[in-house]
């Protein structure tokens, strides 16, 4: 879910794309460890991270956790 940084549903995991957290790689270690917990595989996560832009990584991204992260641009 990508929402502006005033709308904030308090129960997510919340990630500012702006900052540190939102760079790529942290992005994919988050993943990573979401795919673990929730039983998704995590070689094909990180395949469709890697195969494009850093535009594409964050779509992924929101592609398999937009129900569970708050990402912030």
């Amino acid at each position: 879910m990508i929402v502006s940084k005033k709308e904030n549903p308090k129960s997510f995991l919340e990630i500012d794309l702006t900052g540190p957290d939102g760079n790529v790689f942290n992005l994919i270690a988050t993943g990573k460890n979401m795919c673990g917990q929730l039983g998704i595989d995590k070689d094909q996560f990180t395949k469709e991270m890697m195969s494009s832009d850093y535009e594409n990584a964050v779509n992924t991204f929101e592609k398999y956790f937009g129900n569970f992260v708050v990402l912030y641009k």
